[in-house]
Parts: C-alpha cells; sequence; structure tokens
C-alpha cells in the first residue's frame, strides 16, 4: 500500500508536469559563452558518422553535460511551433573544431543535424576552458519521441552524449492552449432516431490533419460503442454518419486529432435517455434466475414489485431491494405475469415486466365457495407447491393471517371450513408458490360464501363465486412513474433464449 505522503507527492508531480509553462522564445537560433563566435548551418551527418580514435591529449570528459528542454515560439498571426532547446559543455581543444547536433525522431525515423563551428583563433586563446553551447532551432511535433546526439567534429570515438527525450503532449496546459495539433475542434451532431444514426459536424480543427470521431459508452474510459470514422483533412466535406444500437445516458460522440496524444473532446447529449437501461432483463429458465445489467454507470435501487391490477401500482416484494451499479441477480424466481423489477433513480422510478406476455409457464389459483367451506384450486403447467391461508386486508398489499396456514400442490385442492365472519370485504385468501424464493401473493377478496342445503339445475351450489388470476391475463401496461400516469411504458418480455446469466 503506497503511503499517503508518497500519493500525495506523485500528484504534485503529475500536476506541475501537466501545468508546467513552456519557455517562449522570439526566434531560434545558436549561442556560445565566453565570447566565442560560433556558426551553424545544416549537416547531412554522413560525413562525420564514422569515428576516430582521439588523440592521446584528449579527454573523453571532454564533451560532457547535456540537457534538452523545450521552447515554443508564438508569432503573431501565426500558430505556435515547439522546438528543441538543447544545451551542451564543450572544453576547447587545439583538436577539436566544431560540435554536431543531431536529433532522430523515434516515431518517424527522421533524422536533423546541425554543424556548429568555432572561430579557430578565439578557442585557440581559450584552449582548456568550458564553452556552453545552445541551439534551439529543431523544431518538433507534440508528443515526440527524440533520441538526441551530440559529438565532436571531427568525430572521435567514445567522445559522444546521447540522449532520448519526449516532447510534452497535449494534456500540458500550454501546448494544450496554443499548438493547434492539440485543438479538439468543435462537435455538432443530429440525431435521426428512425434510422438510428448520428450525424456529426465537425468544425475549428487544424485542417491539414484528419480527424477521427467515434461513439463510445462512458464508463471510467470511453469504451468502443462502433468503428471510428476518419474525416480526411484534405476533404472539404467534415462530416460523418455513425450509427447506433441504443440511446443510452452514456452514449458519447469522440472525436479527435490524428495525432499522438491528442486532446480529445467528448459530447455525451443523451443523458436523460434511460428508457432503454430497463430493458435489458434476461431470464434463464434452467436457472430460474432473474438478472438485469447495467448498459451504463449508474447507480440505481432494483426491487421485485407486485403490480397492482387495480391501479397499475407496483407494490415492492419485501427483502428484495438492491442498491448497485452492477449486475444484479434473483435466483429461483416465479415467472408469474405479475412479478415485476422496479428500478429507482434520483430522476424517478420505473417498472418492466418480464413475464407480463404469458411466455413462460405460470399458475393460476381459483376459489369456489360453497356450504360452509371454501375449496381452494391451483393449476400450473410446471409442478409447483404453493400455501394457502385466510388473511384480513389492512393495507393494499398488507394481509394479515387470520387463519391456519395449508399446503398444497398442483391438481389438488384445499378446503377451508368458513364463518360468517369470513364473509365480508375484508377477509381474503392468498395464495403463493413455495418452491421458489421470490413468488407474487395473490389474494381473492370480497369473498361471497355459499348456503348449506341449496343447490341448483346446474349443479353448482348457490351463489357460488369463481376467482381466477391466470399467466395468460392481459394486464394493463402504463406504469405510473412518480405519480403520474405513463402510457408509453410497455412490459418487457424476457429473452427466453438467453440462458448466460
Amino acid at each position: 500500500m503506497i503511503s499517503i505522503h508518497v500519493q500525495i507527492l506523485l500528484i504534485i508531480l503529475f500536476w506541475n508536469s501537466d501545468c508546467q509553462i513552456i519557455p517562449r522564445i522570439e526566434e531560434c537560433g545558436l549561442s556560445c559563452s565566453q565570447g566565442i563566435n560560433c556558426k551553424s548551418k545544416p549537416s547531412s551527418s554522413i560525413f562525420n558518422s564514422f569515428c576516430h580514435d582521439a588523440p592521446a591529449s584528449l579527454s573523453s570528459m571532454v564533451l560532457k553535460s547535456m540537457k534538452i528542454s523545450t521552447v515554443m515560439k508564438c508569432i503573431q498571426g501565426s500558430p505556435c511551433s515547439l522546438y528543441l532547446n538543447i544545451k551542451g559543455t564543450l572544453s576547447l581543444d587545439e583538436n577539436i573544431r566544431g560540435l554536431e547536433i543531431c536529433s532522430l525522431s523515434l516515431d518517424t525515423q527522421q533524422c536533423q543535424c546541425t554543424n556548429v563551428r568555432f572561430a579557430r583563433k578565439k578557442s585557440k586563446m581559450l584552449n582548456g576552458k568550458k564553452v556552453q553551447v545552445q541551439f534551439n532551432c529543431i523544431e518538433v511535433n507534440v508528443a515526440q519521441h527524440i533520441y538526441v546526439t551530440m559529438k565532436t567534429v571531427p568525430n572521435y570515438c567514445e567522445v559522444k552524449l546521447s540522449q532520448e527525450y519526449y516532447v510534452e503532449d497535449c494534456r500540458n496546459s500550454d501546448v494544450g492552449k496554443y499548438i493547434p495539433a492539440c485543438s479538439a475542434g468543435e462537435i455538432d451532431y443530429n440525431v435521426d432516431r428512425a434510422r438510428k444514426i448520428i450525424s456529426v459536424n465537425v468544425s475549428n480543427f487544424l485542417q491539414d490533419q484528419d480527424y477521427y470521431i467515434r461513439l463510445c459508452h462512458k464508463w471510467f474510459t470511453c469504451e468502443d460503442a462502433g468503428a471510428f470514422a476518419v474525416i480526411k483533412g484534405k476533404e472539404s466535406l467534415k462530416s460523418v454518419s455513425l450509427k447506433y444500437s441504443q440511446l443510452l445516458p452514456c452514449l458519447c460522440i469522440e472525436g479527435w486529432l490524428a495525432v499522438p496524444d491528442a486532446r480529445r473532446i467528448q459530447l455525451c447529449p443523451f443523458e436523460n435517455d434511460t428508457e432503454a437501461l430497463w430493458d435489458n432483463i434476461v431470464y434463464n429458465p434452467a436457472t430460474q434466475t432473474l438478472a438485469w445489467e447495467p448498459a451504463c454507470p449508474m447507480l440505481v435501487m432494483v426491487n421485485l414489485c407486485r403490480l397492482m391490477k387495480s391501479n397499475d401500482h407496483c407494490e415492492d416484494i419485501q427483502n428484495t431491494s438492491k442498491n448497485s451499479s452492477e449486475k444484479v441477480k434473483y435466483s429461483r424466481v416465479d415467472t408469474h405475469p405479475r412479478l415485476c423489477m422496479k428500478f429507482t433513480t434520483k430522476k424517478g422510478s420505473w417498472v418492466r415486466c418480464p413475464f407480463a406476455r404469458g411466455e413462460f409457464p405460470g399458475w393460476k389459483m381459483r376459489t369456489a365457495a360453497a356450504a360452509e367451506e371454501i375449496q381452494v384450486f391451483f393449476t400450473s403447467q410446471t409442478k409447483a407447491q404453493f400455501s394457502v391461508l385466510v388473511c384480513k386486508g389492512t393495507q393494499l398489499a398488507l394481509c394479515e393471517s387470520v387463519g391456519i396456514r395449508h399446503s398444497v400442490s398442483v391438481g389438488d385442492s384445499v378446503s377451508i371450513a368458513t364463518s360468517q365472519e369470513m364473509c365480508g370485504s375484508t377477509i381474503c385468501i392468498q395464495g403463493w408458490r413455495t418452491d421458489v424464493d421470490y413468488s407474487v401473493p395473490l389474494q381473492i377478496c370480497d369473498i361471497h360464501c355459499g348456503f348449506h342445503g341449496q343447490t341448483y339445475g346446474d349443479g353448482n351450489p348457490a351463489k357460488a363465486m369463481t376467482h381466477r388470476y391466470s399467466s395468460n391475463v392481459q394486464f394493463k401496461t402504463s406504469l405510473r412513474v412518480d405519480g403520474v400516469i405513463n402510457p408509453e411504458n410497455t412490459s418487457l418480455t424476457s429473452l427466453k433464449n438467453r440462458s448466460n446469466v
């Protein structure tokens, strides 16, 4: 574990490197100390590439302490540019006529060399004195990787200085502000929702440079959401069209110049398009697992809930609440059409009912009131176990037990003895599955009791009322969100063939 002091030091170092001001120069050139007159001219480096044995009197330390930095040249009316500022110290010697300074771009293998010559009379008078040479006329690009060498003229073996150097990139505030290659440009867009196409126009960027555009999903970094497009710098048309699969809150348009470590601009205009987030529900029939995974980073509270037929309210099922920004799973889930998932964020609540269309095996509960008893039946396409009890409805979704709990299997029935107190609007029969971990409790209330000895020609008991709840029943698909009925929300059907949950 890195100590807090080391972490603070690293932050300061990184902050300083990004915020470091690049020194300015009015003109590039060559300068030498000790009043020595020195001149420079371009060199091919070929004639000085082969070294010779140094005279015995010449020390290998005659050339030392090369330092490299970056300087910026800005001329009014023209863009700023970057140059290498190279300093080296040479001990004057009668065997040395000058220096050769070369820079090799390790990115492009391009080489630039300059030959520095001293006035011979003056240098002989100062033989053995140290002279500092400064040269800052080698132009470089942003984030370029450079290999710099300094050699004597003539080139004596083992008398050489070399150093690798990285030019500041666009993360440096000074470079990012004044160097045109770091301009991220300006992005304008238009969305065709019917064709699922985003048209992007780019302006205010370096015209002779290519420009990249892509769609990405913004997590910790922006992850690819399709292939990127290239706007050619030489083309007059500066627009591209990008296809998308879903409009999500984290879907962004990202653009940058085609240069190393270019500054990137991001536009994330779909932060309010959250509807598609809640559709990513998957049910695995083999494991009876219901799962939801966010397509975007978002802290959300997830609940299983019971859709109330009377007012489209979805009542939370106890002990199902999960706060998560990652995948949420519920194992051994009942596939009843009124079992739903509720998603709540600071912007509101949304409900999705993955089994509402009856594409998965459901179950039915039926009651029939006869003389002094109520019979309860369950039917299901699969084996299932149920519990039944008599309860008193105190609130919309709560039912207080007032009787014995009964267990029953599919195809069987249970008879519950009735009393006059049970024949009223507050007494309900409640049933639910017990062979799963999450089930929707169904209630049949307003029970009409039968009367002993009364029969009818069709053989049915007098005033017997049959109540049916089926997985095939069609529920209203308007869901209440933040107290407002939203008729556009429809029940979501899980992907039956998706098994990787």
